[in-house]
């Protein structure tokens, strides 16, 4: 058994990161001598996608250039590991009412027409089926469809489709919400209690 943790967050002490730490711990508790793989977008070069790599992701692999075949390296790395993996915890604050720039990159690469994706008479079908993902946000406000802001939520409705456009559509959403108000812990806790019963 194989777990991808995917942190976004730029900050190194965030909620979101305190969020899959806890996860993976409780994993690694349940699943004695599953293999975990730590991938921290913060620290990860994350080329943006060029005309080059378009032209690229399209070619004959057979005739990739060395050029071309540079500028898919860090794309057909994180490709693998999504590939490779049984399970898929992704760690993501909410910003500006969707996901960071680095998960949107890391997104950007990951979804390859011709990896992740296969286009066919009856359209795009997603290569990733059998997956397990959790993602685990963090949020200053509430954004539940019962909440006055939950037409703001961007980053939930977002990553459902993207995810489930490459094949993953058995997705947990674990929400530590109201991260900047007075029951900030109180959800912070909740958010634990659920991670804990879904890891094991």
């Amino acid at each position: 058994m194989k777990l991808l943790q995917v942190d976004s967050s730029v900050r190194g002490s965030s909620i979101s990161r305190k969020l899959t730490a806890q996860f993976v711990a409780t994993w690694a508790k349940n699943h004695p001598g599953s293999e975990v793989i730590e991938r921290n977008l913060a620290v990860t070069e994350l080329p943006l996608v060029t005309d080059e790599f378009v032209g690229a992701m399209y070619t004959d692999p057979a005739k990739l250039t060395p050029a071309q075949k540079e500028a898919l390296a860090v794309s057909d790395a994180l490709v693998a590991e999504v590939q490779s993996a049984d399970v898929i915890v992704i760690g993501a604050p909410m910003y500006n009412f969707s996901i960071s720039s680095s998960l949107k990159a890391w997104i950007d690469l990951v979804v390859r027409v011709g990896k992740t994706v296969i286009y066919g008479a009856q359209g795009p079908k997603g290569q990733l089926v059998g997956k397990k993902v959790f993602v685990l946000t963090s949020r200053g406000g509430a954004y539940g469809p019962e909440t006055h802001y939950a037409k703001f939520d961007f980053q939930e409705p977002y990553l459902r489709h993207i995810l489930g456009f490459i094949g993953i559509t058995d997705v947990t959403f674990i929400h530590a919400e109201n991260q900047l108000r007075e029951s900030a812990a109180a959800s912070f806790a909740a958010a634990i209690e659920a991670i804990d019963k879904a890891a094991a």
